[in-house]
Formats: structure tokens, C-alpha cells, sequence
């Protein structure tokens, strides 16, 4: 299962927006490069920042959030 604490919610970092540990990338835009069709080693070449285990991270969040899961139970 991928660890959801590589996923951070801090109000002074994206406006509040679920990111990537503490990173100014939000969940979103992971989402948005995903389904544009980007490749994940291609992400992690252009992004090393970034790791696998973020993308399956922000992935499995998604997931979550469109389930019956409580929120409270995501991050």
C-alpha cells in the first residue's frame, strides 16, 4: 500500500493544497501530468525531486478520495 504520509497538507504551502512532502507540488498536478499521458520515468527524468513512490502516493489519494473512505482516514 503506498504511504500517504508523503502526502502533506499545510496551509502555508500551495494554499492549503495536498502536496507532496512539504514540496510545492500538489497532488493535482501529478494527476493532471498522469492523464496527459506522461510516462513515469519520463516524470521522475524531468522532475528529480520528485520519486516513484510520490506518483503511487498521489495516485492511491486520488483513489481514496472517490471511495467511501472517510476523509479522515486519507492524510
Amino acid at each position: 500500500m503506498p504511504d500517504l504520509s508523503r502526502i502533506t497538507l499545510e496551509p502555508d504551502i500551495c494554499h492549503g493544497k495536498p502536496c507532496i512532502r512539504h514540496l510545492r507540488w500538489p497532488v493535482e498536478v501529478i494527476l493532471d501530468i498522469v492523464s496527459a499521458g506522461m510516462g513515469w520515468d519520463e516524470i521522475l527524468a524531468d522532475h528529480p525531486e520528485l520519486e516513484r513512490d510520490d506518483i503511487r502516493a498521489c495516485l492511491h489519494y486520488a483513489r481514496l478520495l472517490v471511495s467511501s473512505e472517510p476523509l479522515r482516514r486519507v492524510a
